[in-house]
């Protein structure tokens, strides 16, 4: 197997199959050994447990993901990887890469076709400029999975795991929270990939509750209420939503009284209960 996270191994890979890093593409590589091993042993929990991951980079993650579970069906966009994957990952039978583009995938579907019935947990590396969509697609897909065990950057593990009603909370914290429990597991410095990044990340995971909170339905209604008291976040709750939902204030106003809040309240102080009746109030 080789050793993916030794650098003049990457170099080799990369001039030997003509492969350049693409910055739109978010591609920085972990080069730190112990990073990888532990976000396999967090995110899967038994062998027979299949293991969705989205985006390979040169297959660091993939082939400690495939040491652990039974199943690894990788979904990867770049095809330039092509090559690189199969000589990293030639040591494995039990991983499959789907050349597709994840956002385009619905995830309930894809589990049913490549894992059948088995059980399915998320890890990946997400690339920072698409991580809170492919979460929000993930979460909103209505798809099972045990759990989602990513790592992002560090701002974004903040936000992903804040409490709602916080000031680090956002409409991907909504969308969250509302389908599961979140945790940082620990922080991963910026001189462990390559090329290094300008940030800080941090793995997180997020095991979805066995009864929602809410149906796929009135998590669409939640987060169409989210997205648009965020939208202006240094309003007032009435005023914001008003504005976002297209609603006349006085049933803003009204809608909020009736869930106990004060009329001059900011959206970022609604905690998760209330939430939940405030947008039932407003009928969205």
């Amino acid at each position: 197997m080789l050793e993916l996270t030794d650098m003049q191994v990457i170099r080799m890979l990369a001039k030997k199959h003509r492969f350049s890093f693409a910055k739109g593409l978010g591609q920085n590589f972990l080069i730190d050994p112990e990073v990888c091993p532990a976000i396999a042993e967090y995110g899967i929990p038994s062998p027979d447990c299949g293991v969705l991951e989205i985006g390979t980079g040169f297959g660091v993650l993939t082939q400690q993901l495939a040491l652990k579970s039974e199943q690894v069906v990788a979904v990867e966009l770049d095809r330039r990887l092509q090559p690189v994957l199969a000589e990293t990952l030639a040591d494995f039978d039990n991983i499959s890469v789907v050349w597709q583009d994840i956002m385009k995938v619905d995830p309930a579907a894809f589990l049913q076709e490549h894992f059948g019935s088995r059980d399915v947990a998320v890890c990946a590396n997400l690339p920072y400029y698409i991580t809170s969509p492919i979460l929000m697609h993930l979460l909103e897909s209505g798809a099972k999975f045990r759990s989602i065990t990513v790592m992002v950057q560090k701002e974004a593990a903040e936000r992903l795991c804040a409490e709602i009603g916080s000031r680090q909370a956002g409409a991907v914290t909504a969308a969250v929270r509302l389908r599961g429990h979140a945790e940082q597991l620990f922080g991963v410095p910026r001189d462990s990939f390559y090329p290094a990044p300008k940030v800080d990340s941090a793995v997180i995971r997020i095991t979805p509750f066995d009864t929602p909170l809410c149906t796929p339905e009135q998590l669409h209604s939640v987060l169409k209420t989210v997205r648009a008291g965020f939208a202006q976040r240094r309003k007032t709750a009435v005023n914001g939503l008003s504005s976002g939902l297209e609603l006349p204030k006085e049933q803003v106003a009204a809608a909020l009284a009736a869930c106990g809040l004060d009329a001059n309240v900011r959206f970022e102080q609604i905690g998760q209960d209330t939430l939940l009746a405030l947008t039932e109030a407003l009928g969205v």
